[in-house]
């Protein structure tokens, strides 16, 4: 059980730091260049789904949907909180000193980063029949065929 909320955490954790990375590359790198803090915001959202999508395909193949679902959302929900809370803090901002809009473009843009990340890391899982449940039914479909059929007498 420690180990399954290590890897939550390490999850979280890196999530986190994707953001933190992308908050120190716009502030030292362009602090007024509005045109690259979005390009850089923009690879920031790629590569969070990136590693989701990775994680969705490595948990996905080791264990069923409704074990490792719940692991994912918790990690997405506390990178989100660290990002939207934490983030802006260690920059010298605000979090809510862009307004209420921008505070809740960040969560928005954030989930739908993460949910087009897992989708895509899921599908392609499901797509190469490496997911748990895709594997089960091959083991199923073999052990039947395995068997010699039973000869009813009447």
């Amino acid at each position: 059980m420690g180990q399954r909320w290590r890897a939550v955490g390490v999850l979280a954790a890196a999530l986190f730091a994707v953001n933190v990375v992308a908050r120190l590359v716009i502030r030292f790198a362009f602090p007024d260049d509005d045109t690259a803090a979005n390009r850089v915001s923009l690879v920031m959202f790629l590569a969070i789904g990136l590693v989701l999508a990775g994680a969705a395909f490595r948990w996905g193949a080791a264990r069923p949907l409704g074990h490792w679902a719940g692991d994912l959302a918790l990690a997405v929900v506390a990178a989100l909180a660290l990002t939207v809370f934490v983030g802006p803090l260690l920059v010298g901002e605000n979090p809510f000193g862009g307004g209420a809009g921008l505070f809740f473009a960040q969560i928005w843009l954030y989930l739908a980063a993460t949910a087009a990340g897992v989708l895509v890391g899921y599908l392609t899982l499901t797509a190469l029949g490496r997911d748990f449940r895709s594997r089960q039914l091959k083991r199923y479909a073999e052990l039947k065929q395995s068997r010699p059929r039973k000869i009813v007498r009447r």
